[in-house]
């Protein structure tokens, strides 16, 4: 997979928008940037769509910011020029496709059938999009395509929204979502830029899911976290559970049998994706990660990952749900 793809894996969300004026290009970016979500598709049916893009790939170079609905060749330069770092059409033009291959430009075209997706394997490609991704038949019919194609990957969009997001993330060979419920065209016209930012940042924490998963005490001995541990159990009714390094009291206090990391113990938080969770926290909250702690399941997926710093003598780790 080309490394803006990987880029847009780790996001997790393409929003997907429509430019009527350039001016609001900058404010839409920061929006968007600041809610979570440094990606845009800028959609090519607008006459500010090549200067919007412009605009947001000079303010916002580590934006990955890419052009939509392109159907030619020549709107392929004129994305390009103006900064455009990926392609997206609605459907598979093999002209349109193996000029973007020729020149290696990443490009995601549109399919929605068996005869679609083979032709982009002849054109060389591994990742398409699925459209409209509802219409066509939703994550049944990305499941059932994707079964005899087991190197393909896909981006649905057109019909993905909040209540679906997750249903398709979770499917490993969808890369990443394109949807438009954050940046709706009426607010984008209305430079309600606030407001975007706020439905950027719950479709992210829509998509990571955070949630306390659980609380580990520190204790300075086996018999203190026996101790502790049947008796937080005895109080609240909960089931005592003894491992070898802990004891858990229910599933959601553990009980050191040795001092671990954190000063005091850790808080562990549960997210949907462990990888688009560190993405999000370094490069949007600026947090830090000790790489030493990495977890990782036996396809080299991350399960679990501490943060550098500790919180109120805390060390706090990330855990896939």
């Amino acid at each position: 997979m080309l490394p803006v793809l990987e880029k847009i894996s780790k996001i997790g969300i393409v929003p997907v928008v429509k430019i009527d004026n350039a001016k609001d290009a900058e404010p839409l970016a920061r929006a968007l940037c600041n809610g979570g979500l440094p990606c845009a598709e800028v959609t090519f049916r607008t006459d500010a769509a090549a200067e919007a893009i412009k605009i947001m790939a000079d303010k916002f170079p580590d934006m990955c910011v890419g052009a939509g609905t392109v159907l030619n060749s020549a709107q392929v330069d004129a994305a390009v020029e103006a900064g455009a770092k990926f392609i997206v059409s609605p459907g598979l033009n093999p002209k349109t496709v193996k000029y973007c291959v020729d020149k290696g430009i990443p490009i995601t075209p549109g399919t929605s059938s068996p005869s679609d997706i083979e032709q982009a394997i002849e054109l060389g490609l591994d990742v398409v999009k699925f459209f409209p991704a509802e219409q066509s038949g939703g994550l049944a019919k990305i499941k059932a395509m994707a079964a005899p194609y087991v190197n393909m990957k896909f981006m649905p969009t057109g019909g993905v929204n909040a209540k679906n997001l997750t249903s398709y993330l979770d499917f490993p060979k969808i890369i990443a979502c394109g949807g438009s419920w954050m940046v709706p065209g009426d607010l984008i016209n209305a430079g309600e830029w606030d407001k975007i930012e706020e439905l950027t940042r719950e479709a992210v924490q829509t998509m990571l899911g955070f949630e306390i998963a659980h609380v580990g005490v520190n204790c300075e001995n086996e018999a203190e976290a026996e101790k502790a541990a049947k008796r937080f159990s005895f109080i609240f009714g909960l089931p005592y559970k003894p491992g070898n390094s802990s004891i858990f009291s229910g599933g959601a206090v553990e009980f050191m049998k040795t001092p671990y990391l954190g000063k005091n113990g850790h808080i562990a938080i549960r997210t949907n994706y462990p990888e688009r969770a560190v993405n999000y926290l370094e490069t949007v909250l600026k947090v830090e990660f000790d790489e030493s702690t990495a977890k990782k399941d036996d396809k080299g997926n991350l399960k679990a990952i501490y943060l550098k710093e500790e919180i109120a003598g805390f060390a706090v780790h990330i855990v896939k749900r």
